[in-house]
This record gives C-alpha cells, sequence and structure tokens, in this order.
C-alpha cells in the first residue's frame, strides 16, 4: 500500500474522508431516530470539518499510536493482512474514543454509551466497507506506480 509521503497523504484523505461520512451518517441516523434521504444530505454539512480533523488526528498521532498497539499483539512475521486487520481494530478504537470525548458531554456514562453504540458500527464499517474501499480507490489512483514497484520486486 502507500509507501511514499504523497501516498500516505492521499491514503489518508480517502481513508479519512469515507469513515467519516459513514460515522456522520450513522449518528445522524441515531440522534433523528432512523435513517431518510435527508440524513445523506444532513452528514454533508459536517464533512468540511470532520474529515480534515480524522486526517491530521489520523496521521501525526493515531497510525502511529496504533500501530505499536496492534504490535503488542502482532509480530513482524505475521501474515500482512492480519497486520493491517489489527490496526485498523486499534486506529478505530482509538478514533472512536478520541470523538466521544471530543463531542459528548463530560460524563463517564455518556462516553461509555457513546463509544460502545459507536465502536461496532466503526469496526464493521471499517472492516468490511471503508477499509477495501479505500484500497481500491487507491490501487485504482496509483496503479501505474504499483505495477512499476511490483516490477522492480521480480
Amino acid at each position: 500500500m502507500p509507501k511514499t509521503l504523497p501516498e500516505k497523504i492521499v491514503f489518508t484523505i480517502i481513508m479519512a474522508a469515507i469513515m467519516v461520512y459513514g460515522m456522520i451518517v450513522y449518528n445522524v441516523a441515531l440522534n433523528t431516530g432512523g435513517v431518510t434521504n435527508a440524513t445523506f444530505a444532513m452528514a454533508l454539512h459536517e464533512m468540511p470539518i470532520m474529515v480534515p480533523a480524522a486526517f491530521i488526528l489520523e496521521f501525526f498521532v493515531v497510525e502511529k499510536l496504533a500501530t505499536r498497539l496492534a504490535f503488542r499483539f502482532m509480530r513482524p512475521t505475521d501474515r500482512p493482512q492480519f497486520i493491517t486487520y489489527a490496526i485498523s481494530l486499534m486506529s478505530v478504537c482509538i478514533m472512536c474514543l478520541i470523538a466521544t470525548v471530543l463531542f459528548k458531554e463530560p460524563s463517564f456514562g455518556t462516553w461509555v454509551h457513546t463509544w460502545g453504540c459507536n465502536f461496532p458500527m466503526a469496526l464493521c464499517w471499517q472492516m468490511f466497507y471503508c477499509g477495501p474501499l479505500s484500497r481500491f480507490i487507491f490501487r485504482t489512483i496509483f496503479r501505474k506506480q504499483l505495477q512499476a514497484e511490483n516490477q522492480e520486486q521480480h
């Protein structure tokens, strides 16, 4: 996946945008009592603020911390896809915690409830939709570079 700084930036922007949109839709639906056509439009209004915030957090803090935490129970010799899953799990856990603390009233019960509602959804969204879609988009954008790297390796 991303190897250079520009590739990492593009990948993180793609991932943040898709992840944030999905979670905003989910939280708007929770707050309004369900999903309607308007839910998707309401979620778009928060994107200009939330995507840059998620990008900055992920790029400068969460990625490094999630990787360190994942390697507490993973080994560098483990299958790369399982390492990716472990890092994704840790990223989702940390981002849900940060979002809960930043956007909910400072009450332990509210934080536990919010994190408990968001974490399972965020993990499923990340593992089944956002992660694979982000990697597909990234591979499509950087197809030529990735093909050149693969040819150099063989």
